[in-house]
């Protein structure tokens, strides 16, 4: 995300805070650079001029001028700004004391209300452990209905639906009912979208807004519409009202113009960013943390609590254990790679480690490889998963065609597995081994 931005931010203060001293001219420069990279991102234009106004006015100070690491601190500054400009310290739903909390969904159709509604229904889930009922409301667009039931079931929510041929405010009174009589702790109202902003759709979502009085609306925008998002996020601001935006795509969006511009636009955070396509790629958006991917400076907290939430620490103690002792298996090694693809896109996961974004930009991590993998170490016998050394000729073939590769990428997998234990055992010892020599022989 965010990538053609990303690299031309990075270019820009990576000539600066190598710099040993500045001057005006050199911020006045850095800026026209910062202001392009911006607006090439589809950053809505009051927007860019008042952030590149804020920048330049801070970095031309004489604390940062006279600091004998000027460059780090006109980089800390842009940081700091655009933490600032996409929300500051971040938000997150209001959750009532009171059963139960309604949050309303509202949006364009084709923004993602739907899959949106049932990814926070989820997070809500495995997250806060709330007990989470999803509401039907979209009867216009074909199909809705059905598949805000198919999502909701996925996400381990009940829904709560009535057809089409009940008017929207009527479905939602009867959903929240429901929800108190059934003690939920959250209900979410997938509301109807239209293909523009209209006074039809506008007055349905004020009238179940009035009915229901939620205690958080939220606008669903698609980040890959930039600017288009915006206005439409500013017409809902405007006419009807919402305390946070969804920004769903944004795993697809290499410019980044939506997210840098609704806040200051609207005046409303961003709560939440859809990151992929699957029900667990959904997460709370930090606007410091999402600061510093852009600046190439990693997202290390974010990694850290995807890792805890997959990763069982009795297990990780185990793991250490086998590691160092050199009893590694291919069982091992199947748990190790399964949990890591828990935690999300591979790509998404190398931009979180600082520095590596900019430098693995062009490496393509090609997720349907490591289903290859998977295949092959599943058409092994659990014997063969234990002892590697087992696995010769005729159970290579086997492995081979149980798994719809070939003998040869049986080989080099069996052949890197060998190398990579090698190296555990060294390691163990207190050796320092020949890693030249080891890749050379796992080619």
């Amino acid at each position: 995300m965010f990538d053609a931005l990303s690299d031309k931010l990075q270019a820009t203060l990576g000539d600066v805070r190598q710099r040993g001293a500045l001057t005006e001219d050199d911020v006045k420069a850095t800026m026209r650079e910062i202001r392009l990279a911006l607006l090439e991102a589809d950053v809505n234009f009051a927007v860019v001029r008042e952030f590149t106004s804020a920048v330049r006015e801070k970095a031309l100070g004489e604390e940062v001028l006279k600091r004998v690491d000027p460059g780090q601190q006109v980089v800390k500054i842009v940081s700091d700004e655009l933490t600032e400009l996409m929300g500051g310290a971040g938000a997150d739903l209001a959750l009532s004391p009171r059963k139960p909390t309604i949050v309303v969904l509202a949006g364009l159709q084709g923004s993602g209300k739907t899959t949106a509604a049932a990814k926070l229904a989820r997070m809500l889930r495995e997250e806060k452990g709330l007990d989470v009922a999803l509401a039907a409301c979209d009867v216009y667009r074909p199909a809705a209905v059905e598949q805000l039931v198919t999502v909701g079931q996925q996400a381990g929510a009940t829904v709560y639906e009535r057809g089409t041929d009940m008017d929207p405010v009527e479905i939602a009174k009867w959903a929240r009912d429901q929800a108190v009589a059934d003690g939920r702790d959250v209900l979410i109202v997938d509301t109807s979208g239209r293909l523009h902003v209209d006074t039809e759709l506008m007055q349905e979502l004020a009238n179940i807004k009035k009915e229901l009085k939620p205690h958080d609306v939220l606008l669903v925008v698609d980040a890959m519409t930039g600017q288009d998002a915006v206005n439409v996020a500013e017409q809902f601001a405007e006419q009807v009202g919402f305390d946070g935006v969804i920004m769903s795509k944004l795993d697809g969006d290499a410019r980044g113009g939506a997210a840098l511009s609704v806040k200051a636009v609207t005046g409303m955070p961003i709560l939440y960013a859809s990151t992929g396509e699957k029900l667990d790629a959904f997460e709370r958006f930090h606007p410091d943390r999402m600061a510093q991917r852009i600046l190439g400076m990693g997202d290390v907290l974010t990694f850290v609590e995807k890792a805890q939430r997959e990763v069982d620490q009795d297990q990780a103690a185990e793991m250490e254990r086998k590691l160092r002792k050199a009893e590694f298996s291919f069982d091992d090694f199947l748990d190790q790679l399964q949990t890591v693809r828990r935690m999300g896109p591979i790509g998404n996961l190398i931009g979180m480690l600082p520095g590596a974004g900019a430098q693995l930009r062009g490496m393509k991590v090609d997720e349907r490889e490591l289903d290859r993998v998977e295949a092959i170490v599943l058409s092994m016998t659990p014997e063969e998963r234990r002892r590697p050394d087992l696995i010769k000729g005729s159970r290579r073939l086997r492995i081979a065609k149980g798994s719809g590769t070939t003998v040869q990428a049986v080989n080099q997998l069996v052949k890197q597995f060998e190398q990579m234990r090698k190296l555990m055992k060294s390691m163990s010892r207190g050796k320092m081994p020949d890693i030249g020599a080891l890749m050379r022989q796992a080619r």
